[in-house]
């Protein structure tokens, strides 16, 4: 069986935020739906509500539809879509339904350097209408999976969390384990040492031939690389265009060279390929590669390579340049005991993102069946 469609105008408001993208702020209390695929942060809100956020503009058409109830900000252009009657449109539906339609969307946009959609073109889309019970249903179905979503993504952010309050206890507040019976000699504690990242790290990724890529199972270019999570759930397909790019291993430590990505480090989970513009590290110690990943990780080196960046169009940091970061070099004792605290961590951390990408395609695979009424729900 299929289900009539209803044009989208006829069973929803539709209207766009009001601010400029460059209102957000780190670790705002509300959420700021943007363009970017990444919902930023807020200490305003301007809606409380049931909405689905859809992106107004994207460089390459890629959009995100996004449901969210409560308080939240949004950027003008994107585009807040309401239920004209929730007794006839559940909105967690119409979310699942117009995620349906993003690639249709993409092929509708208009604009050359950057794309954009319309209010007219939103107004004409077709919308899957079945009765609301049935609605129900489905939403109840799909969410299911995006709950359990969003609890692994609650755990990594935990887990995340813990990973950096260690990070900060031992290296920065220097409360290591044993330090109450370490001396500290020339402001740093017995055994330690001073030096730069160049000590301990290694460009480990090389460029890659064309002729080599499908050996391998990723590409991580920058975008796919999230903001503050050594996790990722999103991958890409490589470009023809595609001219210099750099392969990493299991636990290779990948960074984004380019402001404003200096917070984006992933710990990669197999082999792979990325951009250019992401250093590929290594430790040059095995007993170092926690404390690595989590210097790398910290806010301390998004601010030096931030300093140090070049160019004016788009900011880059070259690794000359970040190798030669001051650090405090640990004792390989206490890097041992570092990593036998945190690596677990970092390995749960890649466990529930893996869950995350199977979820999604569960999810994905029911989408269309379900929107279709090929599954009877």
């Amino acid at each position: 069986m299929s289900y009539p469609a209803a044009k989208l105008k006829d069973i929803s408001l539709i209207k766009t935020g009001k601010l400029d993208s460059n209102a957000a702020e780190e670790n705002g209390i509300y959420p700021f739906f943007t363009c970017d695929p990444q919902t930023l942060r807020i200490n305003t809100w301007a809606y409380d509500t049931k909405a689905v956020l859809l992106a107004g503009n994207n460089a390459s058409g890629n959009y995100t539809a996004k449901y969210y109830e409560g308080k939240f900000n949004a950027y003008q252009r994107t585009y807040i879509i309401e239920s004209f009657d929730d007794s006839q449109l559940n909105i967690r539906y119409l979310c699942y339904a117009m995620n349906l339609q993003l690639q249709l969307l993409k092929t509708m946009s208009a604009g050359s350097t950057t794309k954009f959609l319309t209010i007219k073109m939103l107004h004409g889309l077709d919308i899957p209408f079945p009765c609301i019970e049935t609605q129900n249903r489905i939403a109840d179905i799909l969410s299911a999976y995006d709950n359990l979503i969003e609890n692994n993504q609650k755990q990594i952010k935990l887990l995340e969390e813990a990973a950096q309050r260690l990070y900060k206890e031992w290296f920065v507040d220097l409360r290591f384990l044993g330090y109450e019976n370490t001396p500290i000699i020339d402001g740093v504690p017995q055994g330690w040492s001073t030096g730069i990242l160049d000590d301990i790290a290694y460009e480990s990724g090389k460029n890659e031939k064309k002729e080599r890529r499908d050996n391998y199972n990723y590409y991580l270019p920058i975008d796919c690389l999230p903001k503050q999570s050594l996790g990722y759930t999103e991958t890409a397909d490589i470009g023809l265009a595609e001219s210099s790019l750099v392969n990493f291993v299991k636990d290779d430590i990948i960074f984004g060279a380019m402001r404003p990505y200096f917070h984006k480090v992933v710990i990669a989970r197999d082999s792979g390929l990325t951009r250019s513009t992401c250093f590929v590290l290594n430790s040059r110690q095995n007993e170092f590669w926690s404390y690595l990943a989590m210097l790398m990780f910290s806010k301390d080196t998004v601010d030096y390579a931030t300093q140090i960046s070049v160019g004016t169009t788009m900011p880059y940091a070259r690794w000359k340049d970040l190798k030669q970061m001051p650090v405090i070099i640990p004792s390989k004792t206490v890097a041992e005991k570092f990593q036998s605290a945190v690596k677990p961590i970092i390995e749960k951390i890649g466990c529930l993102s893996k869950e995350i990408i199977s979820l999604r395609q569960a999810r994905d695979i029911l989408l269309p069946k379900l929107m279709s009424g090929e599954l009877e729900v």
